[in-house]
């Protein structure tokens, strides 16, 4: 058994992804658009007017772990609550630049700094309301 995050972005995806290529280095494995469905859409999940080139499903790659994407169907904004994503790094420099990166336009809600579990934790919400965990390996 297998968990893999799924992130509904609300018509902000292909932003999201682009922000997490450069901010951690993601990995596009794949990007479909509404409009390149092999089937029709399904009438009790119809795809808003304009949004034929919103993606519908995306999956990129951050390290080891596979994390899927999409647009949504246009319902109401993301609220990324309950939850946070982890990210390990090999050690403090490597924290440091993964956590600027990610706080970029977000929120810092704890700021980089030993712990008894890691030589730098920190915690930031990033631009799209994820909120990030990032813990450098004990040396």
């Amino acid at each position: 058994m297998k968990i893999e995050p799924y992130l509904f972005f609300n018509g902000r995806c292909e932003e999201a992804i682009e922000f997490y290529r450069q901010a951690v280095g993601a990995k596009v494995e794949a990007l479909i658009r509404f409009r390149e469905s092999p089937e029709p859409p399904n009438p009790d999940c119809p795809v808003p007017p304009g949004w034929e080139d919103k993606v519908m499903h995306g999956s990129f790659r951050i390290g080891e772990t596979l994390v899927m994407a999409s647009d949504g169907h246009g319902g109401a904004p993301a609220e990324f609550r309950g939850f946070g994503l982890s990210i390990t790094v090999k050690d403090a420099a490597e924290a440091k630049k993964v956590f600027d990166a990610l706080a970029d336009g977000g929120q810092v809600q704890a700021p980089l700094s030993p712990t008894f579990f890691s030589p730098s934790f920190g915690m930031a919400v990033d631009r799209f309301g994820v909120m990030w965990m990032v813990i450098a390996l004990p040396t």
